[in-house]
């Protein structure tokens, strides 16, 4: 039940490049860390213009993504895949570069400590 926020400023997020990123995530997160695609939930969220800065330094354009995870469900080696493909994914989708500080972050919950549907992932186990 992993859900992902994807923050991208000073780009246009027009509807066919948001939905590539929410397909793109969603297969990374089946295919790479063993998620089930249909209980995951993406958010695509535009950061105001100039809400962005790197070492102090306003961007022009700018990434992130933040996926939570139950913990202890990855390998430290499926998560580094993940970071890669998902960095991968907004150099190829996103138009202009991207700062070299884009980060992708796998966050990682305790099953007692999230759920859906009113059950927390450890009641589900």
């Amino acid at each position: 039940m992993p859900f992902v926020r994807l923050t991208i400023a000073g780009l246009e997020t027009e509807p066919a490049i948001v939905a590539d990123l929410q397909r793109g995530i969603t297969a990374l997160m089946a295919e790479v860390l063993g998620k089930r695609a249909d209980l995951t939930a993406v958010l695509v969220e535009p950061a105001p213009a100039g809400g962005w800065s790197v070492g102090g330094a306003a961007v022009a354009r700018a990434a992130h993504v933040e996926a939570r995870v139950t913990q202890s469900t990855n390998t430290a080696e499926e998560k580094a895949q993940f970071v890669a493909a998902a960095h991968d994914l907004l150099v190829r989708t996103l138009p202009g570069p991207l700062p070299l500080a884009t980060y992708v972050v796998v966050q990682e919950v305790p099953a007692d400590a999230w759920g859906y549907g009113g059950l927390t992932q450890a009641a589900r186990r």
